[in-house]
């Protein structure tokens, strides 16, 4: 069943991938409604020292465990997934590339148990595909800026939770099988996948490994057209390997060691038909091997090395880790754009990090309690985005990030709680002296010469704050307000690649700091829960992509800008057999271009601001065995610019049309370890563009949405 949770501004938290117990808030919720119970029993381990969620205030959504295999046994695309589920996220493309996908307008911090697979030194926007679902325990999504990890979260975080060892037994285990393909169009469009999970206990020792491989079949629209194939996931490959392992030293402390591996590229038998967007027409395919090599995720792997101690002295707890990330994101061709002809460029990223962490308790004296976090995060990011032949487009930019922080948090007469927290960033980014690549146009007249760019030294310095209130007495209504400050270097490869000037420190590389507002109330009585939350996001710099026509090529325009809209979002268990939910999302955003300081006159284009979004599902147990679901998405419209004199729309600037889509899973268990699925995507085989390719306007992405498609699977734990 959905559960909004709602947003979170600490900026001195971090997620650890096990459950911290004992450190329970001990202002403790010693209510007698169900409702009360229930949110008090809930761990938010997005902050490094767990909290229930009745001490949160602001909104977050948290996508479980049962969330995501009902939304699995339909789709494993995890940007999908996160549409459905999440208001206030933009919906997806049903591509690998998560392009405007945001949260609230502003760039997301995703991470994999705090390590962040994002790189705000060169943004490409493919990092929400970094993790199979299935190795998943949860998702956590903080919406609104942040700074918990540090830069790159002006929008929020995502942080994937991955699965930890459950039960007792030696060895234990779940294998499960899928077929997948089009119910229009079936012909080439079959695919399949195959997971294997094991786990166990012996003595103090812990571990679980998991495979995951996945071949998808052709995608076809509702017509059985076949859909445009750049960066389509039809005829996609991907795999997922995962291990975990934990020691548990002795009752007070923990090791644990993860790593993952995803791996997931697109080996089409198809070349790329350009749409016409004047006349509605989609891009799709023809036979014919792909120009370069295949695009999409060549390898993520994630290192992480965690140690937890509790009850130390005057009752401090500790938590350090330690961790390496390293991914190669390869993009398609861009034909005749580069001195030199054709080019495909990848990012390279790797970074290496350390944290620590230490909790105090200040005061504990009945109606009273409160503690202290503090600590330090240290960060060495290296990212790149050279052409897969060699030729450099974007330089080696090596950042040192180092961030003291301090957070108190006091639950005051059990209801009322105090947080607030101070977190100093310290960021330098060095890079070498290059010379930019000239840039052409199809003719090959040039559009920009190559430059040689002095190189040197970046420095940026950030001393960001966030404050929360929220008051619990009263189910019905309890309210809760928060102002937290997020922080970002903004795409510092973007600017050095496109630079017209010969010193980097020419360069408008300006970080990007963004204040956030909220206020939200939640609502609860007996099995219904509903939550309203506002909010405001302001920055005297922005990072917007604005199409120029005379070029062809989009620029970051560096102009105030003030975000604002609201979530609602309701769940009620309406009977033990039958649970609802639905979700809406308004969002709104304007620049100041002419800087003027307070007058808003332009429109954040497609890219930054979403549609309005309205979310719904309905489940149903008729039976004991026997759960159905229907979920709905749907998007409505937006237009807020005008056409061009070619009688188009300029980049990222289209209007986009309302749709509205259902999808239907149903899962029945055979006996205790044994359980069929079925899952029918877009049940009513709508005929439609996804929101990017409608607002992108760029005709190798004007693809239509796959049509009515099935997933056919079984599943058995031993």
């Amino acid at each position: 069943m959905y559960r909004p949770l709602g947003t979170f501004p600490l900026l001195l938290l971090a997620a650890w991938p096990f459950h911290h117990i004992a450190a329970q808030d001990k202002a403790g919720r010693q209510k007698d409604t169900l409702s009360r119970k229930h949110l008090g029993e809930v761990v938010v381990s997005a902050s490094r020292r767990p909290v229930t969620l009745d001490n949160v205030p602001s909104s977050v959504t948290v996508v479980t465990k049962k969330m995501l295999e009902n939304d699995m046994a339909v789709t494993t695309d995890v940007t999908d997934i996160l549409a459905r589920e999440v208001p206030g996220m933009a919906p997806g493309a049903q591509t690998n590339s998560n392009v405007g996908q945001g949260l609230r307008g502003r760039s997301v911090l995703i991470m994999i148990d705090g390590i962040p697979q994002s790189s705000p030194l060169r943004n490409g926007e493919v990092d929400l595909r970094s993790i199979d679902p299935a190795v998943l325990e949860r998702v956590e999504v903080l919406k609104g800026a942040t700074a918990i990890y540090g830069n790159g979260a002006t929008g929020g975080l995502i942080n994937y939770i991955t699965a930890s060892p459950k039960g007792d037994k030696p060895i234990s285990g779940r294998t499960s099988v899928n077929m997948t393909g089009g119910l229009v169009g079936l012909k080439n469009s079959v695919g399949g996948r195959f997971s294997q999970m094991l786990q166990g206990r012996a003595g103090k020792w812990e571990y679980m490994a998991s495979g995951v491989y996945e071949q998808t079949g052709e995608y076809k629209d509702a017509k059985g057209k076949l859909v445009g194939p750049n960066y389509s996931l039809g005829e996609t490959e991907t795999w997922n390997g995962f291990a975990k392992v934990g020691y548990h030293i002795n009752s007070r402390q923990k090791l644990q060691l993860m790593y993952n591996y995803f791996r997931s590229q697109q080996n089409s038998n198809y070349t790329l038909v350009n749409g016409d967007i004047s006349k509605g027409i989609a891009a799709t395919g023809i036979l014919g091997k792909m120009s370069g090599v295949p695009t999409g995720s060549k390898g993520n792997h994630n290192v992480h090395l965690v140690y937890q101690a509790d009850s130390l002295v005057g009752g401090t707890s500790l938590a350090a880790d330690a961790y390496y990330e390293s991914r190669d994101d390869i993009f398609y061709v861009s034909f005749g754009r580069f001195e030199g002809g054709d080019g495909q460029s990848h990012t390279l990223d790797k970074k290496k990090g350390l944290r620590l962490m230490l909790n105090s308790p200040l005061l504990n004296s009945g109606s009273f309690t409160g503690n202290l976090s503090y600590g330090a995060d240290l960060l060495n990011d290296i990212t790149s985005q050279p052409l897969v032949d060699g030729r450099i487009w974007v330089p080696e930019m090596n950042m040192l990030n180092v961030a003291p922080f301090a957070e108190t948090q006091f639950a005051l007469w059990n209801d009322l709680i105090l947080k607030a927290g101070i977190r100093v960033e310290k960021v330098g980014v060095k890079v070498k002296d290059y010379t930019t690549l000239r840039l052409t146009n199809t003719d090959g007249s040039t559009i920009t010469p190559a430059i040689d760019v002095k190189g040197g030294k970046l420095d940026y310095t950030a001393t960001l704050f966030n404050a929360g209130i929220r008051y619990n007495r009263n189910p019905l209504f309890m309210p809760y307000f928060s102002f937290s400050q997020g922080f970002s270097v903004s795409d510092v490869g973007l600017a050095l690649r496109d630079s017209k000037v010969n010193d980097i420190k020419k360069i408008n590389t300006e970080a990007v700091l963004v204040n956030n507002y909220e206020l939200g109330f939640v609502n609860e009585y007996k099995g219904l829960r509903f939550e309203l939350s506002g909010f405001i996001s302001t920055s005297k710099l922005g990072a917007d992509m604005i199409f120029d026509p005379a070029t062809g090529l989009f620029n970051v325009s560096r102009t105030p800008e003030r975000i604002y809209g609201f979530e609602a979002a309701l769940s009620y268990a309406a009977t033990k057999n039958l649970d609802l939910s639905a979700s809406y999302s308004y969002l709104e955003g304007k620049a100041d271009t002419a800087k003027t300081g307070g007058s808003y006159n332009v429109y954040l284009n497609g890219r930054r601001i979403a549609p309005p979004k309205v979310t719904g599902a309905v489940t149903y147990r008729p039976v004991k065995d026997l759960e159905v679901r229907l979920q709905y998405l749907g998007v409505q419209g937006r237009d807020r610019f005008a056409k061009n004199s070619k009688g188009v729309y300029n980049g990222n600037e289209g209007a986009v049309k309302a749709y509205n889509l259902f999808n239907l899973n149903a899962s029945y268990k055979l006996n205790p370890k044994t359980m069929f699925t079925l899952g029918i995507e877009n049940l009513f085989n709508e005929d439609y563009f996804p929101a990017r390719s409608q607002w992108f306007m760029q005709p190798g992405f004007y693809a239509k949405g796959r049509g009515a498609s099935f997933n056919l699977g079984i599943a058995v734990t031993y």
